[in-house]
C-alpha cells in the first residue's frame, strides 16, 4: 500500500508524521488549547496524558494499517497543532481533519497544513475525491475548504450536537481530482 510522504511542506507550516514519542507534545498541545477546542471536539472534553499516549500509538497503528495518516503541524520548528487524512469515506476518498493550537490561531495554519493533505492524498493512487467535514456552527473551519476551493456538497445532521459549541448540522465540503 503506497503512504503519503512522513514529511509535508508548504507555505509556513512542515507536517511530520506523529510517532508514539511524540505523546508528551501531543498532551501539552491539547492541554493548553482545551478552551478552544471543546466547543468543536468530542474527544477533547476530558482529554488527559493517557489519552494523549493512546492516540500516538493508534497514530502508528493507522499510518501502517492505511486506515489514517496523522500529523503534526509545525511551524519554525514547534508543534502548532494535529491533521491527518482518514479513509473513512468510502474508496477513492479521504477526508481531512485539522485543528490549531490556541496560540497559533489566525495564521493560515490550518489552511496550509489542509494544503498539503489535498496534494498528498491526490498524489496517491486511486484517491479521486477529499473532503472536508465540520459543524455548520464552525465559522473558522469553514473558511479552510472555502479558501482551497472545495465545494459544498452536502449538509446532514448529525445525532445530535455532541459538544457545547456544534449546532448538530455538519457540512460536508469536497474537491475532486
Amino acid at each position: 500500500m503506497k503512504r503519503p510522504p512522513e514529511v509535508l511542506t508548504h507555505g509556513p507550516v512542515t507536517l511530520r508524521r506523529w510517532r508514539a514519542a511524540d505523546t508528551a507534545t501531543v498532551a501539552g498541545l491539547v492541554l493548553r488549547s482545551q478552551p478552544h477546542l471543546r466547543p468543536w471536539l468530542a474527544w477533547a472534553q476530558d482529554y488527559g496524558p493517557q489519552d494523549a499516549a493512546q492516540f500516538t500509538e493508534q497514530c502508528e497503528q493507522d499510518w501502517d494499517s492505511g486506515a489514517a495518516f496523522h500529523y503534526a503541524i509545525t511551524s519554525g520548528g514547534s508543534a502548532a497543532g494535529g491533521c491527518g487524512l482518514m479513509a473513512r469515506i468510502g474508496p477513492g476518498g479521504l477526508e481531512i481533519g485539522y485543528w490549531v493550537d490556541a496560540a497559533y490561531l489566525r495564521q493560515g495554519f490550518a489552511t496550509a497544513a489542509a494544503a498539503a493533505l489535498v496534494e498528498a492524498a491526490f498524489a496517491l493512487p486511486g484517491i479521486d475525491r477529499v473532503e472536508i467535514v465540520h459543524d455548520e456552527a464552525n465559522v473558522a473551519s469553514r473558511g479552510v475548504p472555502r479558501k482551497l476551493g472545495f465545494a459544498e456538497v452536502e449538509r446532514r445532521p448529525k445525532d445530535g450536537p455532541h459538544t457545547p459549541g456544534e449546532s448538530g448540522v455538519d457540512i460536508v465540503w469536497r474537491m475532486t481530482r
